[in-house]
């Protein structure tokens, strides 16, 4: 090679050294995010070897022999489809029709006034996480107030979806350690001094993390609270029909805020009480005065869903859809999701028990007493980590465990475990 390429050679591969340093300080000030905790909880269990480990962490149902469960009405409900032979074209931006309408329907009942005269605003989403995230977005553009307060503790990605959505996040108390149950007079309080105007997110049922719900006659004076003061209720609903086990229970107070004239955002999810972990289906609503305000903001809601991601999935709306509107599906899944709901009760009161015939002096009242797939156990994050360290049991800093991780199997190495931690 003459000397004269060569040097050109060398000019070509130094600029291109230069560029490409160039690109690399674009992004220099890009710092590591920290891990996400329930992923670094199920890694961990993944690396252990001991045989009895149990992992806790993980917010998926799972049978008693600790295997993922797909419903036997969601089987049938693909086999009906298969058998349809649907295309898969795009559905609507605002989603599958049928869709939208039935999982309304589950959440206020067939005989909901605001149901029969299409006071709503639906468009499907990317489950309840993306209905969280276009809520939001319709908030920030268009409540009074761009505040949302969220309960103490709420669900971890609470917050950054609504961060990231432009909203002012405050916080109220809920959770009262000293008890492990509700600190509702501090709830009353911190709301009580919220400004008219002002977005509240409320657990609809099975409080994520801790298991803990208002009494019904409670949720009543949370709703005079509301109307008195003036602020707006944003329910989110991941578990209907997987708490008590009962869909209309589940969903009580959702209802009871309807008959007392608010009108509310909803944004629900089909995850938890039909397994569609991930097939991601979800319904983002707004109850409204008239059809016509409900035409206009669903027209609003589908630019935000356009510029979001264009349109929603199609397969798990599908099956959602004809579970819920084939008569002899509906009632078979109301059983399954009952079934899993009293899988969860039944391993609580085991735990419970086994824990005093461990011989623990402790009250543990609150396992039996909070619902849904969450118990916020009252442990240390010392206890927690020795619960870790020392028996193989996975579960979050904050002594939160997923009860779906619970088994017949797997309770009594548990409770033995969660005694020897907290009676040292």
């Amino acid at each position: 090679m003459s000397m004269s390429k060569c040097h050109q050679l060398s000019l070509f591969v130094c600029k291109q050294q230069k560029n490409l340093r160039m690109m690399s300080t674009l992004w220099g000030s890009v710092q590591q995010g920290p891990p996400d905790a329930i992923l670094g909880v199920t890694e961990a269990f993944k690396r252990d070897k001991n045989p009895q480990k149990i992992n806790l962490g993980a917010g998926a149902y799972r049978d008693d022999n600790g295997k993922p469960y797909v419903l036997p009405s969601v089987i049938q409900a693909e086999n009906l489809l298969a058998k349809k032979n649907l295309d898969k074209e795009y559905a609507p931006i605002s989603g599958i029709a049928d869709f939208c309408n039935e999982a309304i329907q589950l959440a206020l009942s067939s005989e909901s006034p605001i149901i029969k005269n299409k006071y709503y605003a639906s468009v499907q989403s990317i489950s309840g996480t993306g209905a969280l995230r276009v809520g939001a977005e319709f908030l920030t553009r268009y409540a009074p107030l761009k505040t949302i307060w969220v309960p103490i503790p709420t669900w971890g990605n609470h917050n950054q979806i609504f961060k990231f959505s432009g909203l002012e996040v405050k916080t109220y108390r809920y959770y009262d350690p000293k008890t492990c149950g509700l600190d509702f007079a501090g709830m009353v309080e911190d709301l009580s001094s919220a400004p008219s105007g002002s977005v509240v997110l409320l657990h609809a049922c099975a409080h994520n993390p801790t298991g803990v719900d208002p009494k019904p006659e409670q949720w009543k004076e949370l709703s005079a609270l509301f109307k008195s003061k003036g602020l707006f209720p944003f329910f989110d609903m991941a578990y209907q029909g997987f708490a008590s086990g009962n869909v209309d229970q589940d969903a009580c107070a959702v209802r009871s805020f309807l008959s007392d004239g608010h009108q509310i955002a909803l944004a629900q999810s089909f995850s938890k009480n039909m397994g569609l972990y991930g097939e991601r289906v979800g319904l983002f609503s707004l109850t409204t005065l008239d059809k016509d305000e409900a035409d206009r903001i669903v027209s609003q809601l589908k630019i935000i869903v356009r510029g979001m991601y264009s349109n929603p999935p199609i397969h798990g709306a599908r099956i959602v859809s004809e579970i819920l509107s084939n008569p002899q599906l509906m009632d078979q899944w109301l059983v399954e999701v009952k079934g899993m709901a009293d899988r969860i009760i039944s391993v609580r009161y085991q735990l419970k028990e086994l824990l005093d015939k461990e011989g623990s002096t402790k009250n543990w009242e609150h396992i039996t007493d909070q619902i849904g797939m969450f118990c916020y156990t009252g442990l240390s994050k010392d206890q927690v980590k020795k619960l870790i360290d020392q028996h193989s049991v996975y579960l979050t800093n904050d002594g939160r465990i997923s009860m779906a991780g619970v088994t017949s199997k797997n309770v009594g190495y548990l409770a033995s475990a969660m005694h020897k931690v907290t009676s040292t």
